[in-house]
């Protein structure tokens, strides 16, 4: 009898540690989490970095093409034209712009130079063609009152100007904010 009591027990405490039975499944809506990411800088000591913006990713491709050299028509790093660089810069972050400089300034909306913010547009009438916009660069810093961007020229290739710099103050048409 001894034995049948202590199996019964023994029985008894085993299925008490059974697990309960589990919920059946929700749906859970999906939380995007962001998560700041811990670097190493140069000196050794840890730096938060976080996602980086749309703008600075756009900006970060633009800046893969400095020093390419320029070809009317290009989008690649065999050539690039001014607005083909804009152009691919954005297209390659799902924003979808004409590809024509004078077509792309009709694209969001014209802001002063003074509210000009890093991935904006300025546009340029260089004089050689109808008195029209055939010229687009990207900003892509702002340093005290000199604002700084990449654009494509024929002589240089991709390369990053000033707009204090006399050329391009002359020929200045407008600034626009797409982003």
């Amino acid at each position: 009898m001894k034995k049948i009591v202590l199996i019964v027990i023994l029985i008894l405490s085993f299925s008490s540690c059974k697990s309960s039975k589990r919920s059946k499944s929700k749906k859970t809506s999906s939380t995007k989490i962001i998560t700041k990411k811990i670097e190493t800088s140069e000196s050794g000591s840890k730096v938060e970095a976080f996602p980086k913006s749309k703008t600075t990713r756009i900006i970060d491709y633009a800046q893969q093409f400095e020093g390419v050299r320029y070809k009317w028509a290009g989008t690649s790093k065999s050539g690039m034209d001014c607005s083909g660089l804009v152009y691919e810069s954005f297209k390659v972050h799902d924003i979808l712009l004409p590809r024509i400089s004078r077509d792309m300034a009709k694209k969001g909306h014209k802001i002063s130079l003074k509210k000009v913010l890093k991935g904006d547009l300025l546009f340029f009438k260089t004089g050689n063609r109808r008195n029209s916009i055939n010229h687009v660069g990207l900003v892509v810093d702002i340093r005290g009152n000199d604002i700084k961007f990449i654009h494509a020229t024929t002589s240089k290739g991709v390369i990053i100007s000033g707009l204090n710099e006399t050329y391009w103050l002359k020929n200045f048409h407008e600034a626009r904010r797409i982003l």
